[in-house]
């Protein structure tokens, strides 16, 4: 028997699944998912993913079944859990998608990739964005890749499958696998079949407000496409999703909408840009991209990160974001961006175990796209400009009438509009009046926004000039997406220097 065994990572489903198709027209296939504990304790890991996953692995499951199939799933070493199906069943070729993940399961995607060279086992492993691997091997422009790519018909099944199943039973999916320090009980839940209705419901009614309504809070929950943790463990493949994308849009008549339709699809073109750039300097999980803004990287201050953690840095829009994270699981892109420069500009704090808070609060968390723009919002890619956000302005711009903030933050339910945004200027009668006592109130700001800033800003500019920095290369915010494949656009509509996601 040429036994095939299809590995599921972050590709868990049926549907435009290169891997599953391979293996069907190759010979009998057996399903399996393997759950790793020591990667669900790691720094950047959380049980709000993990509840994600097993949410979509019992619907993984489920589609399987309708095929006449079973998913296998067992938990331990990848390495050990593959020997045990060398000794049960002899020779096997192995087929999975590629993993743009972080530095454990690369880690991991070696060491069977060892193993499978030592024991005569043939390992295929299929693309599942627009991202080329090994970098070495790329020729010509990405973008035209990247198009080419998602133009390709999508993967289908075999009328007729043979599935083999395993004697040993699967295991029963925990629903816990770690500890974490907030709840998400509002999370997005897992699965296609939830992912098919969040698409259905963006293309044909949210997305006409996606222009323009991408950056409020108030308004980014339901104008975002709300994708992303989908796309994340491929529930759905973006290859499915950009396709549909065109073919909604070309149908739309619109142009308000069309141009909304049309943002999006952009975004799914930077998805894999910024995957890509995480492909060819995976160190950013760890390292600056411009090693010299080592130089200037801070003592970490416990002080300042737990109050920025937990939502108490005195900057309302700042803690409501974060109150809004713990309970969510997501926040649109702009307050992203602000959460970091808050943390890393503002307060002084190194970047790195702001990264990793955040990649454990994310839902959607994808390496190829946290560190990236971590390391762009931060600085380390000395981004020729500094991306530092006023929390005052923010909220004041984008929750004038202060809604989302006395939503997320009770301390200030009780204080007047025209102190909202700097409670911290109010008089004590005032404070007083807002029902603030030693017990409930809320805190000044831990430092001068604008002393900060100019610390940073000064200390930046000395650096850059000692060394004639440049922005790393890639990470350039004044570089043009290219043309559609449909058509060429003109310059203005090629430049995105926002770089931002979903």
């Amino acid at each position: 028997m040429n036994l095939q065994v299809v590995w599921f990572k972050r590709d868990l489903r049926t549907v435009d699944h290169q891997a599953l198709s391979a293996a069907c027209e190759a010979g009998p296939v057996l399903c399996v998912y393997v759950v790793e504990p020591d990667y669900w304790q790691l720094p950047d890991t959380s049980n709000r993913q993990w509840q994600f996953v097993r949410e979509s692995l019992i619907d993984l499951q489920e589609q399987l079944q309708r095929l006449g199939g079973a998913l296998w799933i067992t938990q331990g070493d990848m390495v050990e859990t593959l020997t045990r199906l060398k000794q049960r069943f002899g020779t096997f070729t192995l087929h999975s998608h590629e993993e743009q993940g972080n530095a454990w399961t690369f880690e991991r995607d070696k060491a069977v990739k060892r193993w499978c060279h030592s024991d005569g086992v043939t390992w295929h492993e299929y693309a599942q964005f627009g991202v080329v691997r090994p970098v070495k091997r790329r020729v010509g422009k990405f973008y035209e890749h990247w198009f080419a790519f998602m133009s390709e018909p999508q993967a289908e099944l075999s009328r007729e499958i043979d599935f083999v199943t395993f004697d040993e039973p699967s295991i029963n999916l925990a629903v816990d696998v770690t500890q974490d320090e907030y709840p998400c009980l509002k999370r997005q839940s897992g699965g296609r079949t939830q992912a098919l209705v969040t698409l259905e419901s963006f293309l044909t009614r949210r997305s006409e407000r996606y222009r323009g309504s991408i950056s409020s809070p108030l308004t980014a929950p339901t104008a975002c496409s709300r994708l992303s943790p989908y796309l994340a463990y491929g529930c759905i493949s973006l290859k499915e999703l950009v396709q549909q994308t065109d073919a909604t849009q070309e149908r739309t008549v619109n142009s308000y909408w069309r141009k909304s339709l049309n943002d999006f699809a952009k975004r799914l073109w930077w998805h894999c840009y910024f995957t890509q750039r995480f492909e060819s300097h995976c160190y950013m999980e760890n390292r600056p991209l411009v090693p010299q803004m080592a130089q200037l990287e801070p003592a970490f201050d416990a002080v300042k990160f737990e109050a920025w953690k937990h939502g108490r840095t005195g900057w309302p829009m700042v803690d409501a974001c974060m109150r809004y994270l713990h309970h969510h699981g997501w926040i649109n892109f702009r307050m992203r961006a602000m959460l970091v420069s808050a943390a890393t500009y503002s307060l002084g704090l190194p970047w790195q175990p702001v990264a990793k808070w955040l990649a454990q609060l994310f839902v959607d968390y994808e390496p190829g796209i946290h560190y990236p723009q971590v390391q762009m919002q931060s600085g380390q890619a000395s981004n020729s400009i500094l991306r530092i956000y006023n929390p005052v302005m923010q909220a004041q711009r984008l929750d004038p009438d202060g809604v989302f903030v006395k939503r997320w933050i009770p301390e200030l339910q009780n204080v007047e509009s025209a102190w909202l945004f700097e409670p911290w200027q109010m008089p004590n009668k005032l404070k007083q009046q807002a029902g603030w006592h030693d017990d409930f109130y809320y805190p000044a700001p831990l430092v001068d926004f604008e002393q900060s800033h100019r610390q940073i800003k000064a200390a930046i500019a000395e650096l850059r000039s000692r060394y004639n920095l440049q922005p790393a290369k890639g990470f350039n915010e004044r570089r043009r997406q290219p043309a559609s494949r449909k058509k060429r656009r003109t310059k203005s509509q090629l430049d995105d220097s926002q770089l931002s996601l979903f």
